[in-house]
């Protein structure tokens, strides 16, 4: 599919010196951009740094997307949308939204700020060892040579998290580097740049980006009082990787650093993220033996802080309601696999393992001039498994089965609250290890008819063990306030699909029918109000397993070219969710929409000039458990019109919603206003300058 731009919201704010060396960073790229040189890679069947498929992928519902579909936004996580039923918790993107509720979801079943879907960065997880959620700015699209979206729960090697899908993506090769620069409306300027370069037997590839916008206040109209302020936001990231083969052994290294700071729309109440990842990677070749193998290490070091507000009736103004000033976490794994193949049967057999602690650190219960408590709360979550997978592939028929057992433990859970002033302990509470065994597999079948079609079916079973954030940490967004729950039990999830699709000549498709029950859903359940002073103001939920959620549905995508210079595409996810047992049976999960539609075109009028034009639907959701807070449908359309100046550089102009539309992103109840809605985006233009590719 030929995709075209889309939202490429930047930012500016308040500055944070870490953003300001990482654009120093990138115009040191940029200056050093003509030295730039295409070198050939070597295609090999396993290396260090680009992993094979799973055996068996093509049984399952699967979509690919390219550096150039890709590049439809600065932001990875604005890019991956082209695909219906991705998206983050909410539906805003990670240009506006608090860190933690960069969970990612495949299919509309339950979006979690937890992440219900694992992303992986060249076999490397990316979500976050305390919250599960993703940190999108830590993965630009300069960064990013491609991505293959699994559906459906992943067994084999995807390991446990891999509940509602897996997010495969892979690093540009050293031939493929590229540079952006940008800058738009809402005093917005985003810039970017990779390179490789080869010494001996030595292979270097570095990306680098920065971002910044001063947002826009999401609250509009009559309801915007003194409280609402701009989501502005300030970030950028930095990564170097290096390959070499020493014997006939692939060897890789990578490192890389993120930072961002960004402001929640309400005075008072902003946030940052910093990380640092490192992992190193060894492979052998399969050789004349037939087989290879795999190992690879990584450790991650995230931090994390937030600080929220009480709003006052009428949004007339703010009040500190916490300050969570540190979130240290760390996490270290690894992963080793052999993996080989014989005429026409291909296996994979590994292991793999992930050790994740954190803590969270805050101030809270404001005394009108500082705060009066400081509690801790985290703990310690461990998950390792073992997986054997196997595929027939004739050509014509293809046959897969993949079977994991996995063993998981959380120990170490605590919260410690202590009064400021006295420095008494006032609330201890340790919580008792929990651990168990989960076995999980995935088998599909794939016939392809000589005429270009094919048929398909899987079934599969996966699992995710609740974050430490879900275990220990409660948290208060505004006037609402959530408790976390130690007794949560892992989510399961059991589904079967069929597919159907195919080429004719031009025109690409692929339809999949599938069926999902998600057994102990983690949910966000009301179970009382916050009071401020005499009168309630806000809401108090509590992570609950609240039941089984049953969702049947149908998601498929079409493409047609008509020429070289001319292509259109199309993309549906239709879901229907349904919580089916517990204090939440019969409503449908927050935040999870019936339909999405996408669709788009790309037209190359003259030689020189490329259109582009992408238009997203997305139906009603609830911004809330009990299905109260309703966020109405939602029309976007994105163009983008490229000129080549010189085979290398190409100048664009964008513009993102278009048509200037409502958004809206998530609903509140004031005592004195009643429901408030949140915006997202408005329409923003962008004029900017790529290099390369």
């Amino acid at each position: 599919m030929l995709l075209g731009r889309r939202s490429r919201t930047a930012v500016a704010g308040e500055g944070n010196i870490r953003a300001i060396v990482s654009w120093v960073v990138v115009l040191a790229g940029w200056i050093s951009l003509p030295a730039m040189a295409a070198e050939d890679v070597e295609q090999v069947f396993v290396t260090a740094a680009k992993l094979p498929r799973a055996v068996g992928s093509g049984a399952f519902s699967t979509v690919v997307l390219d550096t150039e579909q890709l590049s439809t936004s600065g932001r990875l996580d604005d890019a991956l949308k082209q695909v219906p039923g991705l998206s983050l918790f909410r539906r805003t993107g990670s240009i506006s939204a608090n860190a933690s509720t960069q969970g990612v979801s495949l299919r509309a079943i339950a979006p979690s700020g937890a992440s219900r879907a694992l992303v992986l960065l060249d076999g490397i997880p990316m979500n976050d060892p305390f919250g599960g959620w993703v940190i999108w700015t830590q993965l630009p699209y300069e960064d990013i040579g491609g991505a293959e979206i699994v559906r459906g729960a992943g067994a084999g090697p995807y390991g446990a998290g891999a509940l509602t899908g897996t997010i495969l993506l892979n690093e540009r090769d050293s031939s493929q580097g590229i540079a952006d620069i940008e800058g738009g409306d809402l005093d917005s300027i985003r810039g970017g740049a990779s390179h490789g370069e080869s010494f001996g037997g030595l292979d270097l590839f570095a990306s680098v980006s920065g971002e910044r916008t001063n947002g826009w206040i999401p609250v509009q109209g009559a309801d915007r009082g003194a409280a609402d302020n701009h989501v502005w936001f300030d970030g950028g990231s930095a990564s170097l990787r290096a390959q070499t083969e020493i014997g006939g052994i692939q060897e890789s290294a990578r490192l890389a650093y993120y930072d961002e700071a960004r402001g929640a729309g309400v005075v008072g109440a902003k946030s940052s993220a910093h990380g640092l990842v490192g992992s190193v990677s060894f492979a052998e070749n399969p050789g004349e033996s037939g087989i290879g193998w795999r190992v690879q290490g990584w450790a991650v070091r995230s931090a994390f802080s937030n600080t929220s507000v009480s709003v006052a009736p009428g949004r007339t103004g703010t009040t500190p309601a916490n300050n969570q000033f540190a979130t240290p976490a760390f996490g270290v794994g690894g992963n080793a696999a052999l993996l080989g193949q014989f005429g026409d049967f291909r296996w994979e057999a590994g292991t793999d393992l992930r050790d994740d602690s954190g803590e969270s650190r805050e101030l809270f219960r404001f005394g009108g001039t500082d705060f009066l408590m400081f509690r801790r709360s985290g703990g310690r979550s461990i998950v390792g498994g073992v997986y054997g997978e196997a595929a027939m592939d004739t050509g014509r028929w293809l046959l897969t089965l993949g079977t994991r057992a996995d063993y998981w433990a959380t120990s170490q859970g605590h919260l410690v609250e202590i009064d400021r002033t006295t420095g008494a302990i006032t609330n201890q509470q340790g919580y008792p290890g929990k651990h168990g065994f989960v076995p999980t597999a995935r088998g599909g079948i794939r016939y392809n008819f000589e005429d270009g079609e094919y048929l398909r079916a899987a079934a599969y079973a996966g699992f995710r063990v609740p974050t430490l954030n879900e275990l220990y940490r409660p948290f208060r967004v505004g006037n609402d306030v959530t408790q976390a729950n130690a007794g949560l039990r892992p989510e399961r999830l059991y589904g079967a699909e069929i597919g159907w699709g195919g080429q004719w000549d031009a025109l690409h498709w692929d339809a999949t029918l599938f069926y999902n029950r998600l057994h102990n859903a983690i949910a966000n359940v009301t179970i009382g109000q916050v009071f401020c002073g005499p009168d309630p103001c806000g809401v108090l939920r509590q992570r609950q397993n609240a039941g089984d959620i049953d969702a049947t549905g149908v998601e498929g995508q079409v493409s047609y070219t008509f020429s070289d210079d001319l292509s259109v595409w199309g993309a549906l996810a239709w879901t229907e969710a349904e919580f089916r047992s517990g204090q939440l049976d019969g409503l449908r999960p927050a935040q999870a929409p019936r339909t999405t539609i996408t669709g788009g075109g790309a037209w190359r009028p003259i030689e020189a000039l490329s259109l582009d034009a992408d238009v997203r639907w997305e139906g009603s959701r609830y911004d809330n458990d009990v299905n109260t807070l309703r966020l109405g449908s939602a029309l976007i359309l994105d163009a983008r019109a490229a000129y080549a100046l010189t085979s290398s550089l190409s100048a664009y102009v964008a513009v993102n919603n278009a048509t200037d539309t409502k958004v809206a992103t998530a609903a509140s109840v004031d005592p004195l206003l009643g429901q408030v809605f949140s915006y997202g985006a408005p329409r923003t233009v962008w004029l900017g300058l790529t290099y390369g590719q």
